[in-house]
């Protein structure tokens, strides 16, 4: 029976292309004559209202209204996207009343999830949403699979939202001077970066884009697994058959999938070849099992038609009829070198094709990692990937350069000065976190109460035993669940796979080691038996049951799990052992059958390796991990969480075994969970700004990418953003120390500066008061020891503070620009303190030695010795400064110390200043003339701590920023 009202609604919206209009005068126009109560909008607000699931109206609505509200920029609308003035401006242009408007908020309510967050620069708008929408073949058929594929409505918008995004940012392929953008997309790891990039891919040549090279990885695993992706969602059947009857085997021979169990049921279909029905065909340059191949083959296809040979290719008339050639090669240098080969053989047309560069993990291999200061008369020396990728976009002009990563620390280093490197000066987009997907921020309860750890994490310590036979119950008991839901309703193509992986060691030998023992301890769980069955009842109790979603079935006993343990079993006992070793120097370590989860049915192991399990590599249905390998670089500890990633079905199941003291070096220990914890806080403060400066100011961008070089945090001191080689181009930014001392030590020699500095501190020292203060210092081990010292005091205002600090001449500034960028923020998120308590020690034995100060009151002098590299090793006396932690609220007040219990206050931080004299200028008693002292021989040094406030939970952290090499000493944006 045919739905009147839902193809009346279907043909009005199509209407409304460029978004909402009056909704009743649209119907009325086109409606049939014989249907004139599709028209009424009581109608319409029935059938919303009394719809039940999979109603196809609703549905149409529910992709028209999240796409209307997610728009980034609306021209209909002034209001924000995702919020509810957005919705609201789209019913006023509807002419929606208020109880048709309560329907269908009911219906389709308001997303309001945070959308991509974009820093650019100005570019020249080509790229509309209508211009989009004229040309959008393949990009409609990839917003339809993703649909079939089970993708939400606010899923698909957010994506076509964010790659969008990008695309509006690529230079125009058809303007006819040539430009090249360079771009960063960062998002989560194992979250849908590659859906993003395919939806980039889709639009850009929908647009004209006519060369798409993706760098695929470093291994032909990884670049297999991109190329089959993109050959199953987006190129699709037609072009991969190019001509050939699916029906005729002989035809058949050497293309692609045919062994693919997915083939051709999940592989998209346009209907027929793209260029007869009205668009252009995908020219595959590469495949699944073979990278790029020069030889004439490859020159051929790399050569474009033109329908108008007297005209460049990038004119309209050409660009729109020309097939795309599509390649996803291996970062590899022989093969890179093959391309860029072909490429010179070409000749000018080279200069004409519109090409796009996707770079996938765009921090491995890419950025350059040569020291700068090794560099030939400054001459740019490039490692091998590097350059061949500068020589790419040196050959193609108008191509256009996106890298794409979870762990951008090493990119956003690239020097912003050197115009032929990829650093990102025209847009760096940052992607949502996307719903559904469980990341650092579900193992961890930042700045909370929360259940995240407990539900998730078992950590393995000293005293825990290292909980192995543990992990693998837990692996054979959630694949058991796994089993049960499948057979309780719940969809159980999600369960087609169920692994675990194990990563202990970075070595092959041990590797091996580990894999053996693992075989025996499993073969020797009795599994089959009352001590293996009773092993598992008591972790379905114990674990499972207490942290169960009740959204989905879940055995009430382990009587009624026990039939599926079997299965598991089974399954993952299925073709040999339960291990696979995943590690090697070559392809063919990789290449192993049971390691096919495109081809192999059920992938039901335990995966053994190091490095090659990390970066890229996807573990379908990963649910348990046990993880204890230590690395110094928070990149690659990112990208070594696998865990992270979808799990629809089994979210609750997921279980991260990790260690919790695990050796670093001789004498070290650290915590593998801490350290995720600080890598997530560092990856939240990077995202933090680049917000700060996405919004628009009078509908342009505050500052670009290449203005404000993103500042890149470490909260960890062992646990560096990246590797030394990828950090030669930044430079230490700020040091945040919440209840942590900060001593600069790197003071002037020079008489002028010395001179100047005193007379900096002159209005501080005039503020102390004339009675003294006697501080105490009580034993730390509570033997009821103590020791007093007298003090001289004022208290500061922190803009007084600051404005003295910030006046000082420095020996080594950059030493201590770092702090004072810290200082200057006395927000709740910086120093948190208001004003200071200045204590100035004071001694009276026979050896002190006392002296005015540019007329300043006597103060007692003390004396510390440089080093070789002239700077002080240490300002503060031990002794002093438990009384100024007191103050500072480090350290609890305490009735024993008065003084440092009356000036503390909330907010309030603690400076310990001393008038140091050099003991190479001699004794200070024969440099006091008068009861004065030049102040050109004194350094006034002083040492501070912040404000603490005992009920918060400061996080000390650094912050580097990328070099400009174009900028010199200039600052790379100016303070606001």
């Amino acid at each position: 029976m045919t739905d009147h009202l839902f193809n009346l609604h279907g043909d009005v919206l199509a209407a409304m292309r460029r978004g909402p209009k009056a909704f009743s005068k649209l119907a009325f126009a086109l409606s049939e004559a014989e249907e004139p109560t599709d028209t009424a909008l009581g109608h319409f607000q029935d059938r919303i209202v009394a719809a039940g699931p999979g109603d196809e109206l609703t549905a149409l609505w529910h992709r028209t209204l999240t796409a209307w509200d997610l728009t980034e920029q609306a021209d209909w609308s002034t209001a924000p996207a995702r919020t509810d003035a957005r919705r609201s401006d789209a019913y006023d242009r509807l002419g929606f009343g208020a109880d048709l408007r309560k329907a269908l908020d009911h219906a389709v309510p308001v997303f309001k999830e945070p959308g991509a967050t974009v820093i650019s620069k100005e570019f020249t708008p080509w790229y509309s949403r209508d211009t989009a929408a004229a040309r959008a073949f393949y990009w409609n058929s990839y917003e339809q699979t993703l649909r079939r594929k089970g993708w939400s409505d606010a899923a698909v918008s957010s994506l076509d939202e964010a790659s969008h995004a990008v695309v509006e940012r690529l230079s125009d392929p058809t303007r006819a001077e040539a430009y090249g953008a360079r771009g960063l997309v960062v998002g989560y790891v194992q979250s849908g970066k590659t859906a993003n990039f395919t939806g980039v891919t889709a639009k850009a040549i929908d647009a004209g884009y006519r060369l798409v090279i993706i760098l695929g990885g470093t291994l032909n695993l990884l670049r297999g697994q991109t190329q089959r992706r993109l050959d199953m969602e987006l190129i699709g059947q037609e072009n991969i058959l190019r001509g050939a009857d699916p029906a005729d085997t002989d035809a058949l021979v050497g293309v692609d999938y045919q062994d693919d169990e997915d083939w051709p049921a999940k592989f998209v279909s346009h209907g027929g070849r793209p260029s007869t029905r009205g668009s252009f065909d995908i020219e595959r340059l590469t495949r699944r099992s073979k990278d790029y191949q020069s030889l004439e083959t490859g020159i051929r296809a790399l050569e474009i038609d033109k329908l108008d040979r007297a005209q460049p290719l990038y004119v309209p008339v050409n660009l729109h009829h020309a097939a795309a050639r599509v390649m996803v090669v291996k970062k590899n240098q022989s093969v890179l070198k093959k391309l860029i080969t072909d490429l010179k053989k070409i000749g000018p047309i080279l200069s004409e094709i519109p090409a796009l560069i996707i770079d996938d993990e765009s921090d491995q291999a890419s950025v350059n990692t040569t020291d700068p200061k090794k560099w030939e008369d400054g001459k740019v020396t490039r490692k091998a990937i590097n350059g061949q990728i500068t020589q790419l976009l040196g050959l193609l002009p108008r191509a256009q350069y996106v890298g794409y990563t979870a762990t951008p620390f090493a990119n956003v280093f690239v020097d912003p000065g050197d115009a032929e490197d990829i650093f990102p000066r025209d847009f760096l987009i940052s992607l949502p976190r996307p719903t559904g997907y469980m990341g650092v921020q579900d193992f961890h309860d930042l700045e909370t109460e929360g259940s995240a750890e407990e539900t998730h994490v078992r950590g393995i310590y000293d005293d825990t035993g290292d909980r192995l036979q543990e992990a693998l119950d837990a692996f054979i008991l959630t694949g058991a669940m796994k089993l049960y839901r499948a057979a309780h309703g719940v969809p159980e193509d999600p369960f087609r796979h169920h692994t675990m992986l194990v990563h202990e060691s970075i070595r092959m030998a041990e590797h091996a080691a580990l894999a053996l023992r693992i075989n025996s301890m499993w073969h020797q769980s009795a599994y089959t038996g009352h001590e293996g069955h009773a092993r598992l009842a008591a972790l379905l109790v114990a674990d499972f049951q207490r942290f169960v979603d009740d959204d989905l079935p879940t055995p009430t006993s382990y009587d009624e799990l026990k039939p599926y343990v079997f299965e598991a079993r089974r399954l993952i006992n299925s073709g040999g052992e339960p291990v696979i070793v995943v590690n090697g120097d070559t392809e063919r370590d990789y290449e192993q059958p049971e390691l096919d989860f495109d081809r192999t049915p059920n992938v039901w192991k335990i995966l053994v390796g190091g490095t090659k399990l990390s970066r890229g590599f996807t573990i379908e249905g990963l649910t348990v991990t046990y993880y204890r390998r230590t690395t110094q670089q928070a990149d690659t500890l990112m990208q070594m969480g696998r865990w992270f990633g979808f799990r629809p079905g089994y979210r609750d199941l997921v279980r991260l075994y990790i260690g919790r003291e695990e050796p670093l070096g001789k004498k070290k220990t650290v915590d593998l969970y801490e350290a995720f914890e600080a890598i997530c806080r560092d990856e939240e403060t990077f995202r933090a700004q680049l917000t700060r400066y996405a919004t628009l100011v009078d509908g342009k961008p505050q500052v670009t990418p290449a203005q404000i070089p993103p500042l890149v945090s470490q909260h960890l001191s062992w646990l560096k953003p990246a590797a030394r080689n990828k950090m030669f181009n930044a430079e230490l930014m700020e040091i945040r120390s919440p209840g942590q001392w900060v001593e600069p030590t790197a003071y002037p020699t020079g008489a002028a500066d010395l001179r100047h500095n005193a007379e900096m501190w002159l209005p501080a020292l005039e503020a102390l008061s004339q009675d003294i203060s006697v501080f105490v210092t009580l034993s730390e081990d509570d033997r009821g020891s103590y020791v007093r010292y007298q003090a001289r005091t004022a208290v500061l205002s922190h803009e007084q503070l600051l404005g003295i600090m910030s006046s000082l001449a420095w020996g080594r500034p950059e030493l201590f620009e770092p702090h004072l960028t810290y200082l200057k923020d006395n927000s709740d998120g910086g120093c948190a303190t208001d004003d200071w308590a200045l204590i100035l020690p004071q001694t009276s034995g026979l050896t002190s030695t006392t002296a005015g100060i540019l007329g300043s009151q006597p103060l007692t002098l003390v004396q510390r010795r440089r080093n070789a590299r002239g700077v002080f090793n240490r300002i503060s006396g031990v002794s002093h400064r438990q009384s100024a932690e007191r103050i500072a609220g480090v350290r609890p007040a305490c009735e024993d110390d008065p003084f440092a219990s009356q000036f503390h206050q909330p907010r309030r931080g603690a400076v310990l200043l001393y008038p140091v004299v050099d003991p190479s200028l001699g004794n200070p008693a024969d440099l006091v003339v008068a009861g004065s002292i030049d102040p050109a021989k004194v350094v006034l040094a002083a040492a501070f701590i912040p404000a603490s406030d005992p009920l918060s939970k400061p996080v000390p952290y650094v912050r580097f920023r990328a070099i400009d090499s174009t900028r010199g000493e200039e600052p790379t944006i100016g303070s606001k």
